[in-house]
């Protein structure tokens, strides 16, 4: 017969479950702190869904997601095969400035060709950007986390150096860099926004977005190389005993993780930045994409709609200041959701102590020595 599964049993078998029951925390923690600032939760909420459910508001609902979707597959993928890539903000960077810095430069170029172009040098960048980590890890054993945060950081001041070069800053008096040439935009035609009622910055970057979602997933999924970094990534030791060369599978998953993530930079320039400020702060990009990877559960189809959640948040959550709430309040929602996901390993190690104790209990005692003494007369 077969047994009756409890609440927690339902929770830590079905991923879904457990991301859809923390989204749901999150916005009810997001309306207790509504209600103790003496704040209208109705009227909040309301808000927020109202300006994302409109053609226009949706348009750009799918602008701001497409560099979340991007950056969090690259994270995503790193979690696939075993690393933590908390440096996609540094690839994110020097990914949107290589892609800033071929426009400027490359501007004469047909624009199908400069497109093509500005993406392969922003993955170029990004994927040599995780190489280095890599190799640093491979090579000496040097922490990936503590030398990724690092690279952020050089990412950031090398930015802020190259959008002060003569050849790239800006002529005026704005502290960024020149715009990108026109041939590098992936805007569509005002036309075409026009008669829709699209958002100014409505891209056909999202395709891009669809079109890698689907290549990160074949990778992973059907292909020997995903094997391989898949195998990497459960165990290096028993993927190593089996032949795999796992130094080679770490590089070639911070590359590729790190080409995503410069991808993703380029997409949000070329499709809504237009250029490069100097930085005062980190984007936040990056740190962003993790929040995506683990809503999506790391499956790429799951970061996807994860990244349209996260760009309508982002969206929504920036009209919050018409009816009165401060837009802060995202903020603490997402924090909430990316908390209770992160304690699901709670759930599963009630059930793995849950079923221990359960087949102790069932386990046959040992019998007593004249219990023994007695079958043996």
């Amino acid at each position: 017969m077969t047994k009756k599964k409890n609440f927690l049993d339902v929770i830590s078998e079905n991923r879904f479950i457990h991301i859809l029951l923390s989204i749901l925390l999150g916005f009810l923690v997001g309306a207790i702190f509504l209600i103790a600032m003496g704040l209208s939760v109705g009227e909040a909420y309301g808000r927020l869904l109202s300006s994302v459910t409109n053609l226009k508001g949706f348009s750009y609902v799918v602008v701001y997601a497409i560099p979340y979707i991007v950056v969090g597959l690259s994270v995503a993928f790193s979690f696939k095969t075993g690393v933590f890539n908390i440096g996609a903000e540094g690839q994110y960077v020097v990914g949107s400035m290589a892609a800033c810095c071929t426009s400027i430069l490359c501007g004469g170029l047909p624009k199908p060709v400069l497109i093509i172009l500005c993406f392969l040098t922003a993955m170029i960048a990004g994927a040599v950007w995780g190489i280095i980590v890599g190799f640093l890890k491979t090579k000496w054993g040097i922490n990936e986390v503590l030398s990724m945060i690092m690279f952020n950081w050089i990412a950031f001041y090398l930015s802020n150096f190259i959008a002060g070069l003569p050849a790239i800053k800006n002529e005026g008096t704005a502290e960024a860099t020149k715009n990108i040439a026109a041939n590098a935009s992936t805007l569509f035609s005002k036309d075409f926004i026009n008669s829709l009622g699209l958002c100014p910055t409505a891209n056909w970057g999202i395709f891009v977005a669809m079109a890698v979602t689907v290549l990160v997933w074949f990778i992973i999924e059907k292909t020997t190389l995903g094997y391989e970094l898949k195998a990497v990534g459960y165990n290096k030791f028993a993927a190593e005993y089996g032949g795999i060369h796992v130094n080679r599978s770490i590089l070639t998953a911070l590359a590729i993780s790190g080409a995503l993530a410069g991808l993703g930079g380029a997409l949000q320039l070329m499709g809504m930045g237009g250029r490069i400020s100097i930085f005062t702060s980190q984007e936040g990009y990056g740190f962003a994409g993790i929040v995506v990877a683990l809503i999506g559960c790391s499956n790429p189809f799951g970061v996807f709609v994860a990244g349209l959640f996260y760009g309508a948040l982002m969206y929504g959550g920036s009209k919050l200041n018409l009816v009165g709430v401060p837009t802060q309040l995202i903020n603490v929602i997402v924090g909430t959701v990316v908390f209770f996901i992160a304690i699901s390993v709670i759930f599963e190690n009630l059930k793995r102590l849950k079923s221990r104790s359960r087949r102790k209990a069932e386990a046959p005692k040992p019998k007593k020595a004249d219990e023994r003494k007695e079958e043996k007369s």
